[in-house]
């Protein structure tokens, strides 16, 4: 990457961002001490001074989805590298490597005894591919919707995995081996219950596993900001109206986590969860009186 191409935003230092930003909030999520929004973009508001900073710029030059990231210093970058996927629970790790296909989505790794998930895709990178592999693979690729598909279809080649995907969102990966259809909620598996929740776009599904972990796309998530849950009304391209009916029906299920595509991740005590769920679907039906 060109030293020239930094933004002017950037403070001096060994990390900058420069123009190929798109603003997906993926540096910021990975480490929020050092990046922050300046305008139309991302920039490096603090240098990393102790190890794990450094290591987390590092996380977050691998992870943007345009290489819009850069540092004079890259000592530890296989080291870095190594770390992905990112580990949060036993079984749950975030995937890193964010595809522009998707705006910077995010996608988790789930690992089961009886084969491993894949939730939303990354973009495409060998190495990756390979550290999955051998973690056990990928037996399933859970696609929220048509927008954070990513490269889908290259793990499933590479894993032989099977793509679930909405019958309204099939366009994005035609030739999916699951079509989910109409809108009632699908035990698919022991400890894996699929939900339509239409409203982000027409055939918006999520995945919650055994009633802890909730997987949810660009339906929900935590904003760092106001400290609290949200369905990204800006960013509602079928039916704001929808997308609150369907929330509301999140309260029939328990879940500790949610673990979006967009916006922030959050773990809450049950008790917490549902206040915080109860909180947003009030400010959702009052937002459409």
């Amino acid at each position: 990457m060109n030293r020239v191409e930094r933004l002017k935003s950037n403070v001096a230092g060994d990390f900058y961002v420069n123009a190929a930003c798109i603003n997906c909030d993926t540096c910021r999520q990975l480490a929020p001490d050092i990046f922050a929004e300046v305008g139309r973009y991302s920039a490096v508001t603090r240098q990393p001074k102790r190890k794990e900073e450094q290591r987390r710029a590092l996380y977050a030059l691998l992870a943007c989805p345009t290489g819009a990231i850069g540092s004079d210093d890259k000592s530890d970058i296989s080291e870095a590298m190594d770390a992905f996927p990112l580990q949060l629970t036993e079984r749950v790790y975030y995937c890193g490597y964010t595809s522009r296909k998707s705006f910077g989505a995010s996608s988790y790794f789930l690992m089961h005894p009886d084969g491993n998930w894949l939730i939303d895709a990354p973009r495409y990178v060998p190495a990756f591919a390979k550290k999955l592999e051998e973690m056990g693979g990928v037996r399933y690729i859970f696609l929220t919707h048509e927008d954070d598909v990513a490269d889908a279809k290259r793990y499933a080649l590479y894993f032989g995995a099977e793509r679930i995907i909405h019958k309204l969102e099939q366009e994005a990966q035609p030739d999916a081996e699951h079509i989910i259809e109409g809108t009632e909620a699908l035990d698919w598996k022991p400890g894996f219950r699929i939900i339509p929740v239409p409203g982000h776009t027409a055939g918006h599904i999520v995945l919650l596993h055994d009633d802890t972990f909730l997987f949810t796309g660009d339906h929900l998530s935590w904003d760092r900001d106001t400290g609290k849950l949200d369905g990204h009304k800006d960013h509602c391209w079928y039916s704001w109206r929808r997308q609150g009916e369907s929330m509301a029906r999140l309260l029939e299920e328990e879940f500790e986590w949610v673990l979006p595509g967009h916006g922030d991740r959050v773990h809450l005590s049950r008790e917490r969860m549902k206040e915080a769920l109860h909180m947003l679907i009030k400010e959702m039906k009052e937002e459409r009186l």
